[in-house]
């Protein structure tokens, strides 16, 4: 078996990872150059970090140029895109259920975690279209699959439409030579969800090892004991893009320790 530092399965591919300088679009970005391929990341702002790895766009998904800076830059720079990972995404509304919840925040939710990836889509897959080749991979949430009224609804109700909307396009453009597939982890180690721990103990006045327990109680636990490490989901969509994943289309992947207690 090829070992990370010398994959070369993904050599000449070019791929975009959006939210991808910290947590798991970080993970993803490094994954996938490990294996050859040349990679684009965006975020809101510039890195800290001073020697990026790959090429940095800044771009604000809230912002409705965005998407025609990310494309035009694309098509001046590299000319192609192989590889499309819609890692952006997040929870910015309070939890408490639907009487604290505003238009506003449903809005903002739906826009970040599934409208970003739409309008992205849309924007980049004449191109793959029109070469016959592309993956798309759209970064969800077990939560789109478990609902959690107190901490996350429209969070969650977002992913769930995301979730819809991936199967669908993914029929639409699988015999144009593009695939399309879902990656939901669960809990993952990262500083957001170690932020939004935080958060949400300080608005309950509890502990955070007392709300990460009661958060591992309310779904059932995981079996596996932990939490993932953004790198094993990294691995994961790696496989997916490469060409060991060729027959893989519509499909979504739960990566989550074993703790979706349902037959999916």
């Amino acid at each position: 078996m090829e070992s990370k530092q010398n994959s070369t399965a993904l050599e000449g591919k070019i791929a975009l990872v959006t939210g991808g300088t910290k947590g798991i679009g970080k993970a993803i970005a490094d994954r996938l150059a490990q294996a050859g391929a040349t990679v684009m990341v965006t975020a809101r702002n510039q890195p800290e970090e001073t020697d990026l790895k790959h090429h940095f766009i800044a771009a604000d998904f809230a912002e409705p140029g965005s998407t025609d800076k990310i494309v035009n830059e694309i098509s001046e720079k590299f000319g192609r895109l192989d590889i499309l990972i819609n890692n952006a995404g997040g929870l910015s509304s309070p939890g408490g259920g639907f009487s604290v919840l505003t238009d506003e925040h449903w809005n903002n939710e739906l826009q970040l975690n599934l409208m970003a990836a739409v309008r992205l889509d849309r924007a980049l897959l004449p191109k793959m279209i029109e070469q016959k080749s592309g993956v798309i991979i759209h970064i969800s949430s077990t939560s789109g699959l478990v609902p959690l009224w107190e901490a996350n609804m429209p969070y969650g109700v977002a992913k769930a439409a995301l979730n819809a909307y991936s199967k669908t396009l993914s029929n639409e453009v699988a015999s144009k030579g593009v695939r399309v597939l879902t990656v939901s982890p669960g809990g993952v180690r990262t500083g957001g969800m170690e932020s939004f721990l935080q958060g949400l103990a300080e608005g309950l006045g509890i502990t955070v090892a007392d709300l990460t327990q009661k958060m591992m109680d309310r779904i059932g636990g995981i079996p596996m004991g932990r939490m993932a490490e953004p790198e094993e989901v990294a691995d994961l969509v790696y496989f997916l893009v490469s060409p060991a994943a060729a027959y893989l289309t519509g499909a979504n992947y739960i990566i989550d320790g074993g703790n979706l207690p349902v037959v999916k």
